[in-house]
């Protein structure tokens, strides 16, 4: 089993910066890693994943502004996020899912603001 915890997350301008980490307890190299995140009234959305072996992927609407990368010595996956806009403002979510087994876990959110 893993445990996911998010951190960074915060109030921002719009334009402004911030960068999400996810710390994940025991060896996470097994697992493809993604952020989610969910807005108030709206379903949960994928925003950025990350394989075991490093390819990414992004959502239309964050591609050229949010950079997700990931640190297996550090069981850590990060998300820096740029350029931000109001429609950013949600909880974001880790994600971890094993590639084989498919279990899947997450973390317990960080809010995101981006307001002036």
């Amino acid at each position: 089993q893993v445990q996911l915890v998010e951190s960074g997350g915060g109030l921002v301008q719009p334009g402004g910066s911030l960068r999400l980490s996810c710390a994940a307890s025991g060896s996470f190299s097994s697992y493809a890693m993604g952020w989610f995140r969910q807005a108030p009234g709206k379903q949960r959305e994928v925003v950025a994943g990350i394989t075991s072996g490093g390819t990414t992927n992004y959502a239309d609407s964050v591609k050229g502004r949010f950079t997700i990368s990931r640190d297996n010595a550090k069981n850590t996956v990060f998300l820096q996020m740029n350029s931000l806009k109001p429609e950013d403002t949600a909880v974001y979510y880790c994600n971890a899912r094993h590639q084989i087994l498919g279990s899947s876990y997450w973390g317990q959110g960080t809010q995101v603001t981006v307001s002036s």
